[in-house]
């Protein structure tokens, strides 16, 4: 009896024994299981997080971006406003060159020396017309010294300081001037009227013909306030009195009176 009680012991125990690593075992699955059930559960957050998180970045990154592209235009536009102004500087070089090297080939003024001015400022009223110009006495340039610009004779100097002139152009209604036309070379009186006005010449004697395009120039006759041969105004029209023993004409300076930028001044006094 004892020892079949031993027997059931003994087997109760080892039925226990396997029981209990065999619940090992399957506790060993079940972790496992619990581990992927926990996988299972954390992985939909995991991607909502993903899918959150990426967006952020892309705008975060985006904004980055954003940023570089904002500077690197702010860099293109400040390299074309440079080479914009690089451009407008060499074009008004290019022009600048181009008015200097018309006064430097005036084949008109000849061997009289010159020298190349620029125009300050410019004073134009209804009769008063004169501009202000950078050369001067301590330059050389002295009062009733001709002024001649690209085309023909401008007018003259009448002030002076030391490194400034004035200079009543043609147009200023004080402005005469004694000019010769035709093969005879007659000699008349041009004057002027005021800036908005063209100039006037009278008394022309109705023996010598004057024609419209015709040029008339600086009188060399001695005393002449200007070197001769010096071009100064175009003929306009011609009016004609019937029974008159003369005639009157309207003319144009031959220079650009109205966009003076560069002028020369002729080193030239009537007593030479």
């Amino acid at each position: 009896m004892a020892l079949s009680r031993s027997r059931r012991r003994a087997v109760t125990l080892t039925v226990v024994a396997l029981l209990c690593g065999g619940a090992l075992y399957e506790a060993g699955g079940v972790v496992d299981g619990l581990r992927g059930a926990a996988g299972g559960v954390v992985r939909p957050f995991s991607w909502v997080v993903n899918q959150v998180a990426q967006p952020i970045g892309h705008i975060f990154a985006g904004s980055v971006n954003y940023s570089d592209l904002v500077a690197q235009n702010q860099q293109l536009r400040t390299e074309l406003g440079q080479a914009q102004m690089q451009a407008a500087e060499g074009a008004a070089a290019t022009q600048t060159l181009a008015e200097l090297d018309a006064q430097l080939h005036l084949p008109f003024v000849g061997t009289t020396p010159s020298l190349v001015s620029q125009v300050v400022s410019v004073s134009p009223t209804n009769f008063s017309a004169t501009v202000t110009i950078s050369k001067g006495s301590a330059d050389g340039v002295l009062p009733g010294m001709p002024v001649v610009a690209n085309g023909g004779v401008v007018g003259r100097v009448v002030a002076t300081t030391s490194h400034g002139s004035t200079v009543r152009l043609l147009t200023d209604a004080n402005s005469t001037l004694s000019v010769t036309f035709g093969h005879q070379q007659a000699t008349v009186l041009l004057s002027g009227r005021g800036v908005n006005d063209p100039l006037a010449v009278t008394a022309i004697p109705i023996t010598t013909p004057l024609n419209v395009g015709e040029v008339l120039y600086t009188s060399a006759l001695s005393g002449g306030t200007m070197p001769g041969g010096l071009p100064v105004a175009k003929v306009k029209s011609i009016a004609v009195t019937p029974g008159s023993s003369t005639y009157s004409a309207v003319v144009t300076p031959v220079a650009d009176l109205a966009h003076l930028s560069f002028v020369d001044v002729l080193l030239w006094e009537p007593s030479t």
